[in-house]
């Protein structure tokens, strides 16, 4: 995978961070940001007698995924690295996971995409959150 070798070659120190968390958090981001835009214009393609129902899953899986691709390159980026920093992120990408999955949790019986968005975003969550645990046991900053 192109996200765990570059983190394998990366020259310096990772600041403490556990590098399969990283790798992983950074998969999950990525993938998340582009299932929640891939929903949004699900959501977008069905009738329009389900636009009003679907605006609250569309604002969130927009907001979700700028939130999750931001994250994956601010992880992505060692150098100086800043532990306050990375937890801020970390923790607003795992709010914006959560509430992207249950957003589109509550459409799951209906559409397909939401279902496959919310887990997704469920995987995202714990991605960033298991992160957090490893900065929280003493990782630099």
């Amino acid at each position: 995978m192109p996200v765990a070798e570059m983190v394998r070659t990366y020259p310096g120190d990772l600041g403490g961070l556990d590098r399969d968390a990283l790798v992983r958090c950074i998969e999950e981001c990525v993938a998340c940001a582009q299932s929640c835009t891939a929903c949004a214009d699900a959501c977008l393609s069905e009738s329009d007698d389900m636009l009003p129902q679907l605006r609250k899953c569309i604002r969130t899986n927009a907001d979700c995924a700028d939130v999750c691709e931001t994250t994956a390159r601010v992880l992505s980026r060692h150098t100086d690295y800043d532990a306050n920093l990375t937890r801020s992120v970390l923790e607003a990408c795992a709010v914006a996971a959560r509430t992207c999955g249950d957003e589109c949790e509550s459409h799951a019986s209906h559409h397909e995409h939401c279902r496959v968005c919310a887990e997704s975003c469920r995987r995202c969550e714990r991605s960033c959150r298991e992160l957090l645990d490893t900065l929280g046991r003493g990782a630099g900053g």
